[in-house]
């Protein structure tokens, strides 16, 4: 189970098998493994590479909705890969035309007489980098300019346009899937991890502030954003999301929530913990005391693990007594 990259160049190990190595079989800790621990235990900004999801990826039209959506209908300025900043509501059309996705459209159309029609591919990927609020959304803006040229420059076509309409400065990119060469861009969970450490490698040859490590290192569980769930609930509107929490609800209230999910969450923790543990300890016998205490408080700081579900049922259970309070209903 791997959960702290960083390899020997530059960037990681793996925390827990580092736990797992017996004395004497640790080298010296790198610079680029110091100055990884030391962001980590800091709580530097981390950085968010997202994939999204949905459809219109794998259409013409649904491609060029989602350059209009991005674009802001032509308000915003998109860059290209060849330096091209472009604006206007044509964007979209322009761009397809340029990067031959109508033709590719149609060389992947499902034949309509095969017996096992599979969803066409997808034309383009559409990915998010993101930041903190407080990040300067033009640094943001630069390293993805960077790290999309190191990425994609000369292989696949891309364009980018930074937001700055929420507190968090990001840029959507769009991404061609199949290359100048032909070959096809898959993007898995390694892919991710890399990209993330470089987004952050970028960010801070910009003086920003960045760090790329998994949750599960920094001692965090993922906490679903609920907000708009019970917004969405409120409206009426149906969302496998919004099904989750009244069954969660239904449990609560029998008092018999399921924890399937938490035992795992609970060893990855342990993992974790003699991970970091077996770190101080060559941080102490290298001599770097200050470091070594710094990543003994930062483990006994972490946060009790959740699962999911224990996060959607301490939150609901949060927004009830609120309700309550105000004497509102949640849910209609």
């Amino acid at each position: 189970m791997g959960t702290f990259h960083l390899d020997r160049s530059g960037a990681i190990w793996d925390l827990t098998s580092y736990a797992r190595r017996g004395p004497g079989q640790r080298d010296r800790l790198s610079p680029a493994e110091v100055a990884l621990i030391a962001r980590t235990v800091r709580h530097t900004p981390e950085v968010m590479v997202k994939v999204t999801g949905g459809g219109g990826g794998n259409t013409s039209h649904g491609v060029n909705a989602h350059f209009n959506y991005i674009g802001r209908r032509g308000e915003l300025e998109i860059e290209t890969d060849d330096g091209e900043r472009l604006s206007g509501r044509g964007v979209g059309r322009y761009l397809i035309q340029d990067w031959d996705l109508d033709l590719d459209e149609d060389r992947e159309r499902p034949d309509l007489f095969a017996t096992d029609r599979k969803a066409a591919p997808k034309l383009v990927h559409k990915l998010i980098f993101s930041m903190p609020a407080g990040t300067p959304p033009k640094k943001v803006l630069v390293a993805v300019r960077d790290f999309a040229r190191e990425e994609f420059g000369l292989q696949h076509r891309y364009a980018m346009v930074l937001h700055t309409d929420e507190p968090h400065p990001h840029v959507h990119v769009v991404v061609k899937a199949v290359s100048e060469a032909g070959e096809r861009l898959n993007i898995d969970k390694a892919t991710l991890r890399h990209w993330r450490r470089e987004f952050a490698r970028h960010l801070r040859e910009h003086g920003v502030e960045a760090n790329a490590t998994e949750r599960s290192v920094r001692g965090q569980s993922r906490a679903p954003k609920l907000d708009s769930i019970f917004r969405a609930a409120q409206r009426g509107e149906s969302s496998h999301m919004a099904a989750r929490v009244r069954k969660i609800a239904r449990e609560l209230k029998a008092g018999s929530l399921d924890g399937a999910g938490a035992a795992r969450l609970h060893q990855t923790r342990r993992e974790v913990v003699r991970g970091w543990n077996a770190i101080r300890g060559q941080l102490l016998t290298e001599g770097q005391q200050q470091l070594a205490d710094a990543v003994g408080k930062f483990v006994n700081k972490m946060p009790p693990p959740r699962t999911e579900k224990e996060w959607l049922a301490n939150e609901l259970l949060e927004l009830v007594n609120r309700a309550r309070s105000k004497d509102k209903p949640l849910v209609r």
